[in-house]
């Protein structure tokens, strides 16, 4: 018998109309089918009022940004394909030849590259600041200035910025501020209400929670600065995956349980490595004593399960390498925020010039594991560092 083949395609039946779900549905499209020429004209995805082409977005990731939004307090949010990729778009969508970018002197080490190399090429000059005074930012201000970058807390090393501070000299000079809060995750405080003009986010953290999905937000509330930002989006042909978005909906729901489960073990096991005579410091803005500690009590209760440990000097590189590689419930890998927790050991002197700190340190990600399991692995493998 012969198969109709355009029956297949062009199938006159269509589900009933009312099916709802815990979980959004997913849709997948590049074409989208108009009903006749004027609504191929009239539909308008800029303010998602309609749906144009996959690339400008359909049920699944317009939900997503409106729930991306609302949990940060933004009013417009797009999506792209990783937290540096939201970092890129900000820079591409403000900045201009003969510009200035500020950065952090504790930045995102590929941010501070792409400010190094690609902006350079654009004609697009930086420099970094102390995080730690924002007297000392309000100073490097000039004309040139277009966009100030600030980073909370700071990328390794942990130090919590002056964020009030930093964000106030930002709103009186009426430059444009734009904060990575992937540390923050829009839980551990309001960076619009601290006075924000960008929040961008690498969803790929606790937004996502299970180590497998890569994407980045950028929130706004100014409509005309989201316009620049979503026109952008557009002219670079951004977009994110319908089943990546799928698992961020999914995630979403449960990512303050998840952030406040890690804060809590984080800092128990950040608090056992202050007792401990093989380290010199913990980095772990929750703590007295650490920096920025000040900073983040004015503006936050909470904090990501993520601290940095700097190693006596009289342990040398190769010794802390071994406490690594004796670790068996911390896994050595990039990135944070999953259910695995995670180890890195870092060479300041390559990353920072001066170094903050003498000693090897070794930054932790704390996942759901157990606390007491964890600290049994721990103190296992300092074993390592006499042998």
């Amino acid at each position: 018998m012969k198969k109709d083949t355009t029956a297949l395609i062009h199938h006159a039946y269509q589900p009933p109309a009312g099916f709802e779900a815990p979980q959004v549905g997913v849709h997948k499209a590049s074409t989208v089918l108009f009903r006749d020429t004027a609504a191929l004209r009239s539909r308008d995805w800029r303010h998602k009022t309609g749906y144009t082409y996959g690339l400008h977005g359909t049920p699944t990731t317009f939900t997503l940004e409106e729930r991306i939004a609302a949990l940060e307090g933004g009013r417009h949010c797009v999506l792209v394909p990783s937290g540096l990729a939201a970092i890129a778009l900000v820079n591409q969508a403000l900045l201009r030849a003969g510009d200035e970018v500020l950065l952090p002197a504790n930045v995102y080490g590929p941010s501070r590259e792409l400010a190094r190399h690609e902006l350079a090429h654009w004609g697009i000059t930086h420099r970094l600041y102390d995080p730690m005074d924002a007297a000392a930012l309000a100073a490097m201000v000039g004309p040139q200035t277009k966009l100030v970058w600030v980073e909370a807390a700071g990328s390794v090393t942990m130090e919590f910025p002056d964020l009030v501070g930093l964000l106030r000299v930002c709103r009186d000079q009426g430059i444009t501020s734009a904060i990575d809060n992937t540390w923050g995750a829009g839980i551990a405080f309001d960076a619009f209400a601290l006075g924000a003009d960008i929040v961008m986010q690498a969803l790929t953290k606790y937004p996502s929670g299970g180590g497998d999905v890569l994407m980045g937000s950028v929130c706004t509330r100014d409509d005309a600065l989201h316009e620049r930002i979503k026109l952008t989006h557009m002219r670079l042909g951004l977009g994110v995956a319908a089943n990546d978005a799928e698992l961020l909906l999914r995630s979403l729901p449960s990512t303050a349980l998840r952030y406040h489960a890690a804060d809590a073990t984080g800092r128990a096991l950040a608090r056992w490595f202050q007792q401990r005579p093989e380290v010199a410091q913990v980095l772990h803005p929750a703590l007295e004593g650490a920096p920025g500690h000040a900073h983040w009590r004015a503006c936050s209760t909470a904090a990501a399960g993520l601290f940095s440990v700097v190693f006596d000097s009289r342990y040398g590189a190769a010794q802390v390498d071994r406490f690594v590689d004796a670790l068996r419930l911390f896994r050595i890998g990039y990135s944070w925020a999953g259910p695995m927790s995670l180890v890195v050991p870092y060479d300041l002197g390559v990353m920072r010039q001066p170094a903050p700190y003498a000693g090897t340190l070794v930054r932790f990600s704390i996942g759901l594991e157990d606390v007491a399991d964890l600290r049994a692995d721990l103190e296992q493998a300092l074993g390592a560092l006499a042998t």
